[in-house]
């Protein structure tokens, strides 16, 4: 009998040891990612309910922003004012606020640069040699340079910088219910962002001589804090996204004054800012049925021809989102349509460069149109009265805006792969306003929840755009590989 006892034992020490190994998934935090999710969830509480849904005493911080900002286009600087309207809708006394300085993830006195160490490719580059060094341009130092902190009556606060954050000490304690308002005054030098990489930045186009902003993780940022987590102050590595906290803008952009600006949330200028031509051409898409051009061709080659050294001042307003981004250039032509979703007008438009022409201006706006109708069937009506995309060679997203690739060959030609390729990216990224951008999931602990989201309803777009079209992503099959990846192996 002790000899049965002892084996039973035994096996079962091995069996909870064999359960406890991770084979499939060695660097996963939570084992098999198609296992039940158990008690990896929190305990349901006052707050959440064991749903996840909120509970009765369930709360959200906000924090509104008015943000007045200047590009130096000669110089290539950004130089910035905020004022930052801090509600705690918290049960908790706050003592401190946390803000996120993406734009330190390029600093060589700020950031560790712990957020490139990766694999070396095979082959690289100059400026890869650089980047890995941790010196970008010997003649500049990059990253924000917070030049003021201060309350509503300009008394200075007391702030630490760690890398890619900010510690806030406020003045007295934040009270459940109270606001607290205070000022960031900051700038930095603009990174060339297709050469050393990066969310956002300019790119310059030595054919005409004229560079195209694309302005995003581009001003100091609150964190969220929640019931379940605090402050999430985890640092920016480059790559993970992150979740905000939800609030008003009112962002108000100077800029060289034959710039267009393309912006998360609605014009409130236009009169000031375009021609009239161009007001009377964004008054007519307002009820157009079709694409109508606001900027034309031949107006942004004129503007490239001849660069004006006036600057203009675009003022944006949005209303609860989770951040704001913005993209500037004298290469813009921008077009828009109106699409109804819910029985809401939602003005879908497209910003891109001449070299883009034949693809955004025949496929870009229709299919943002497509998107957000498709999206708001499978999921949520969108509730935002923008939707745009914009050509900047690469693919990030934003409340109301997103950046994309797709450009033609230098005859205007371009090949199927390119436009489906382009179609692709362009629903993916209008997708992810849905995901995390209103459901605003934190990809910096749960990626597979806005990607793994946004992937599946972006194939179900992309079949009803054009059932032949070549889907990537979608059925089961086709994303097991990407699932059974390690979790420090995911692409953002």
């Amino acid at each position: 009998m002790r000899k049965i006892l002892s084996l039973f034992f035994a096996m079962l020490i091995f069996c909870v040891a064999t359960a406890q190994e991770h084979k499939n998934n060695p660097d996963s935090n939570h084992g098999n990612r198609f296992g039940q999710l158990g008690t990896i969830l929190p305990t349901p509480n006052e707050y959440r309910t064991a749903s996840g849904a909120p509970g009765p005493k369930y709360w959200q911080q906000r924090c509104d922003y008015d943000i007045t900002c200047e590009l130096d286009e000669p110089n290539r600087r950004l130089t910035g004012k905020e004022t930052i309207t801090y509600f705690n809708n918290s049960p908790d006394v706050l003592t401190y606020v946390w803000l996120q300085l993406d734009e330190n993830e390029h600093s060589t006195t700020n950031n560790s640069g712990y957020q490139s160490s990766n694999f070396m490719p095979k082959t690289i580059t100059e400026s890869d040699i650089q980047r890995f060094s941790g010196k970008i341009d010997k003649d500049k130092e990059y990253g924000f340079n917070i030049t003021r902190v201060a309350d509503n009556a300009g008394k200075l606060l007391t702030y630490t910088i760690n890398k890619t954050m900010m510690r806030v000490e406020l003045p007295q304690a934040l009270k459940p219910g109270q606001q607290f308002i205070f000022k960031v005054d900051w700038n930095y030098n603009i990174i060339e962002r297709t050469k050393y990489g990066g969310r956002g930045g300019y790119e310059y186009f030595p054919e005409d001589g004229n560079d195209l902003y694309t302005m995003t993780q581009w001003y100091p940022r609150l964190c969220v804090y929640s019931d379940f987590q605090g402050w999430q102050n985890h640092q920016f590595v480059g790559s993970g996204e992150f979740a905000l906290t939800f609030g008003n803008f009112k962002v108000a952009m100077t800029v060289p004054a034959d710039h267009v600006v393309l912006s998360t949330g609605q014009g409130q200028n236009y009169a000031q800012v375009l021609t009239p031509a161009q007001m009377a051409r964004w008054q007519k898409a307002q009820t157009a049925t079709d694409v109508t051009e606001i900027v034309t061709l031949d107006e942004a080659k004129a503007r490239e021809a001849k660069k004006e050294t006036q600057k203009k001042t675009w003022i944006f307003k949005a209303d609860m989102v989770r951040d704001f981004a913005w993209g500037s250039s004298r290469k813009f032509i921008w077009d828009a349509m109106p699409a109804m979703v819910s029985g809401k007008k939602v003005m879908c438009m497209s910003g891109y460069g001449k070299e883009a022409y034949n693809l955004y201006r025949k496929f870009s706006t229709k299919a943002v149109a497509h998107t957000i109708k498709s999206y708001s069937k499978f999921t949520i009506p969108y509730p935002y009265p923008v939707a745009q995309s914009l050509e900047a060679a690469n693919g990030m997203e934003y409340p109301m805006i997103c950046f994309n690739f797709g450009r033609c060959e230098k005859d205007g030609t371009y090949s199927e792969g390119t436009k489906n390729g382009m179609l692709g990216v362009v629903i993916h990224e209008v997708g992810h306003n849905f995901f995390p951008m209103i459901i605003n999931s934190d990809e910096r602990q749960w990626t597979w929840m806005d990607e793994g989201l946004n992937s599946f309803c972006e194939y179900l777009t992309e079949e009803l755009w054009d059932n032949k079209f070549p889907v990537g992503k979608g059925p089961a099959y086709k994303i097991v590989d990407y699932m059974k990846l390690p979790k420090t192996n995911w692409n953002q």
